[in-house]
């Protein structure tokens, strides 16, 4: 892979084994990536951009005005979003630490006395990662059943670049913690995003044929991850 400025945007340019071209444009700064067949010349990569660019900086232009959330503080008042719904907080002093939802876009934090926002963190953080693990579980058993395949393991944990991520060779898929704030459409995508990899490494011509036949509507589901608001940290996929 390589980067090339083309009509004054930066293109990173893959060639690989693949039959047409796929151009694509990156949360959370518009970063524009083409995948192009490895016979394919510089000047044609050139001309494809060129052709696409109108469409590249509308693209670009929606992820600069997308909402992000500001750093969290874990103070009352404050924005949380799980599954795709916002949930005010609420933080109550309390002798131990528990986390509950009280309908109607509401989450009660008991912290305790003195706390700061490390330790509210961290054990909010351990709270998501056993929600996330809780939808995880059952939604990787069925859809390895679906598609054939089994991950010798897998794991939830904060990433800053990726919503998932495949290591085909040993089996292993990692899950981005911020997912906990997704809806199930957009962790469904991601768990089968990240299965399909084991049988095809790349997202060429294959990778999107199978994802069109195990979950015809990733497309939207894709568009509904991007789309939701970025968290202070820059996630990307």
């Amino acid at each position: 892979m390589h980067t090339a400025k083309i009509a004054g945007i930066w293109v990173e340019i893959d060639r690989k084994n693949i039959k047409n071209l796929h151009l694509s444009v990156h949360p959370p700064h518009g970063r524009v990536r083409i995948a192009v067949p490895s016979h394919v010349t510089d000047d044609a990569v050139r001309l494809a951009v060129i052709t696409k660019l109108g469409w590249v900086k509308r693209q670009q232009a929606r992820f600069t005005e997308q909402a992000r959330q500001d750093v969290r503080k874990y103070v009352s008042g404050e924005t949380h979003y799980f599954w795709g719904q916002k949930y005010r907080l609420q933080v109550i002093p309390a002798g131990r630490y528990s986390l509950e939802f009280r309908g109607k876009g509401r989450l009660t934090f008991h912290v305790r006395d003195g706390s700061d926002t490390h330790h509210r963190e961290d054990f909010f953080y351990a709270q998501c990662r056993d929600m996330l693990r809780c939808v995880l579980n059952p939604m990787v058993e069925t859809w390895s059943q679906a598609i054939g395949v089994r991950a010798n393991d897998w794991q939830v944990r904060r990433m800053k670049t990726k919503w998932g991520s495949c290591t085909p060779h040993t089996g292993r898929i990692m899950f981005n913690l911020e997912l906990v704030k997704k809806s199930h459409r957009c962790i469904e995508y991601i768990v089968v995003h990240e299965l399909i990899h084991l049988i095809e490494r790349n997202h060429g011509d294959r990778f999107v044929t199978l994802m069109d036949k195990y979950l015809p509507n990733w497309r939207a589901c894709r568009i509904e991850l991007n789309e939701a608001p970025l968290a202070s940290e820059n996630w990307d996929y």
